[in-house]
């Protein structure tokens, strides 16, 4: 498989796995629901778009860079402060926080892959 695959393949999972734990976010009230969820929702479509409509350009290759800081980012801001024991006692805790550590290592791997692909790129030039 070739790295802009890889990069692609892993990007889309990465937003899969941001949707679903904003989804999490919500149903365990630590983000309200609200149309203000429509600006996550045009974010990932954007990095959708960069996944698989721009992965042979260098936009689309920055912005799955992007999403990958973005998402590698989530698991470092839900547990600065850990997580209470309450929250971890309910069901589906165990989904949520397994979530996060699937978004981190997909979003790291991604980022290495974005940053492989434009360096390749600038070798090339």
């Amino acid at each position: 498989m070739k790295q802009n695959d890889l990069l692609s393949v892993t990007s889309i999972l990465s937003v899969l796995l941001f949707a679903l734990h904003v989804s999490q976010d919500i149903v365990f009230g630590l983000d309200p629901a609200g149309l203000h969820h429509l600006f996550g929702v045009a974010i990932l479509l954007v990095i959708v778009c960069g996944a698989l409509l721009l992965r042979e350009r260098v936009s689309g290759i920055v912005i799955m860079l992007l999403g990958g800081v973005l998402s590698a980012g989530m698991l470092p801001l839900h547990m600065r402060h850990g997580l209470r024991p309450e929250f971890l006692e309910k069901s589906g805790a165990l989904l949520f926080v397994w979530t996060l550590y699937v978004l981190g290592v997909t979003g790291a791997f991604s980022v290495i892959l974005a940053v492989l692909a434009l360096r390749a790129r600038r070798v090339a030039s």
